[in-house]
This record gives structure tokens, C-alpha cells and sequence, in this order.
């Protein structure tokens, strides 16, 4: 927003409060609501995961132009009933294929839409999110070794799994700070919290909430390692931003973010196999000269990340081509 704004373009950014990404009564009210207040010259950019409240308009999303920005498909998160999952599928089915355009964060975004949803692929463009210039982080320099994860507390980011794979190390030195927010979903969140306690983890592991600016800087310097055990990412901003700060990382294989991980920067996993995961994580916590090799590695490849002024450009191309 802040580099299509520098460009020229007038861009208004609408908040929807309500329930994500299974719609409720707010949510499409408030959805509603914004879409009568939008000016005919306005080109509509919905992001897919306040998409599924748009359900029921998708005549006037056609008529407008209105274009997708689709991160992943809200029907492919977990922790929802499998009734819940498919209701969710077959109304993104029929709003994707309404929409003038989709622009997706990744190649295997693109590839889902298609093989799983039935969008045509002339529909779709592929514009990768930026990633901000920051400073190499050597580490805690420390003999723990300080890991880091980044994302919302919801069921599809793995933490559960990374605990799991963790508590297999209790002969290791090791210390796990969670940065995400716990709001989107609170059971999910207090069932981690019961998790930790039941793994006999509580002085190993850290809920670190909702963090930004210097506090997470902070965070990012003192990183040894940067741990993910997250079943899908439709890009995985906070793993390139481990690779741009050259942190070596622990990922696992679902949708696009293990495609960011040279082999020589850092381990990838199956998602929910806690066993393999611990097993490559007690190499990278065993042996600080392997974490500063892949580090070396991980920072020549986080080198080669786009920046946001030029994925802006792509992502202004895509909106001219509607």
C-alpha cells in the first residue's frame, strides 16, 4: 500500500470486523456495507481472507472488475470440521471464478487454484510479497540456542508440532520465544499454552504475543535458529525474512515456504511429522558451526529477495491487466 501510494496511486484500506475465515452475521454485514460505500471509479481489491464474507454478492463482484488477493485459500486451513473446510471450499470455488483477476504471493498458490478450484490460469498472477532490507543477526553467541518463530497463534502454523518435536530434546540447551499474535484464535492459543505445561516446558518456551519495531529487531539479532512447523504458506514472509537476516531455518514442506530454503540454508520437513523434525532440529541445536555455515547460506539467498518498490510495480502490472 505504502509503495503504490508513493507511485500515485490512491489506495483506501478497509478494515471488516467479524468473524475469519468462516463468515458470521457481522462479517457480512460489515462486508456489505463497505461495498455500497465504494465510488464507481474504484477498483475493488478483496484479500482472500475476508473473501468468504463477500459470499452471496458474487453478481456485483463481477460487474465491478473486483480482483482477488489471495494469499492461500481460506479452505485450506486447519483446525476446522472437515464440513466447515468444504463449505468453505465450494463458496471460494464460486467467488474465484467471479472475480476479473487473482493475484496470488506464490507459484504454489497459482498451481492449487487450478488443480483445486478450477480457476483458469490466464486469471491468475503471481506477485510474491517484498521483503525489507535488515541487518545480518549473528545470534545469541550464547551456549543456548535461541530459536525463533513468527506467525498467528491458529492451528495451521504447527506450533503444537514444534513443541512436540522440541520436547524430545530435553539433553539439548535450548530456548523457543513465539512471537504471534493469540486474538484470531484464543482456544487455539490457551490449548498451546496447556501444551507447553504439559510437555514440562514452561522454562524453555516463550509466548511472546504481538510484537513490532525495535522489540522484534531485538529478537531477530539474538535468533540462533528460526523455526517453522507450519502445515501450508502461501509465500512465508517470515521465513525470507530469516533468510534476509541470514538465520539459518527449520521448515516444513507445505505449499510455498520450504521453496524459499536452499538446501544448504536450513532443514525441511513433512508437515506433522514431529519425529523428523526433531531429529533435524537436534542437528542444527547440537552443532553451532553447522548453524553458521547454512547461516552464510541462508544470507546470500535472502540477498536475491525482491524488495516491496519492485513487487509493487508487478503488482500494479497485474491491476492495469484486469
Amino acid at each position: 500500500v505504502a509503495e503504490l501510494r508513493a507511485a500515485g496511486t490512491t489506495v483506501d484500506v478497509v478494515e471488516l470486523p467479524g468473524r475469519v475465515p468462516l463468515p458470521d452475521d457481522d462479517s457480512r454485514a460489515a462486508a456489505c456495507a463497505a461495498w455500497d460505500r465504494l465510488g464507481s471509479a474504484t477498483c475493488p481489491v478483496i484479500d482472500g481472507l475476508a473473501l468468504p464474507a463477500f459470499a452471496g454478492m458474487e453478481d456485483a463482484l463481477a460487474a465491478s472488475g473486483a480482483i482477488g488477493l489471495i494469499h492461500h485459500p481460506t479452505a485450506l486451513e486447519t483446525g476446522f470440521p472437515e464440513a466447515d473446510r468444504e463449505s468453505l471450499r465450494r463458496m471460494e470455488q464460486r467467488l474465484y471464478r467471479r472475480l476479473k483477476r487473482l493475484i496470488v504471493t506464490s507459484d504454489a498458490t497459482a498451481e492449487r487454484l487450478v488443480a483445486e478450484f478450477g480457476v483458469d490460469a490466464t486469471h491468475i498472477g503471481v506477485v510474491v510479497p517484498g521483503t525489507d532490507d535488515a541487518p545480518r543477526c549473528l545470534g545469541s553467541g550464547g551456549p543456548c540456542c535461541e530459536i525463533l518463530s513468527v506467525g498467528t497463534l491458529v492451528p495451521r502454523k504447527g506450533y503444537d508440532v514444534l513443541l512436540r518435536a522440541l520436547a524430545r530434546l530435553f539433553d539439548l540447551d535450548w530456548h523457543l520465544t513465539i512471537v504471534g499474535s493469540p486474538h484470531r484464535n484464543p482456544e487455539h492459543a490457551a490449548a498451546l499454552a496447556a501444551l507447553v505445561q504439559q510437555l514440562d516446558l514452561e522454562s524453555r518456551v516463550r509466548f511472546a504475543g504481538e510484537v513490532t519495531g525495535d522489540a522484534l529487531e531485538a529478537l531477530w539479532r539474538g535468533a540462533d535458529l528460526f523455526a517453522l512447523a507450519t502445515w501450508f504458506e502461501g509465500y512465508g514472509m517470515a521465513v525470507a525474512e530469516a533468510l534476509k537476516r541470514g538465520v539459518p531455518v527449520a521448515v516444513c514442506s507445505g505449499g510455498a515456504a520450504a521453496k524459499l530454503v536452499e538446501p544448504e540454508a536450513g532443514v525441511v520437513c513433512e508437515p506433522g511429522d514431529h519425529v523428523q523434525l526433531s531429529k533435524a532440529l537436534r542437528r542444527l541445536i547440537f552443532s553451532p558451526p553447522l548453524r553458521t555455515e547454512m547461516g552464510e547460506v541462508a544470507w546470500q539467498s535472502g540477498q536475491k529477495l525482491p524488495d516491496w518498490k519492485t513487487q509493487a510495480v508487478a503488482f500494479a502490472g497485474n491491476l492495469s491487466r484486469a
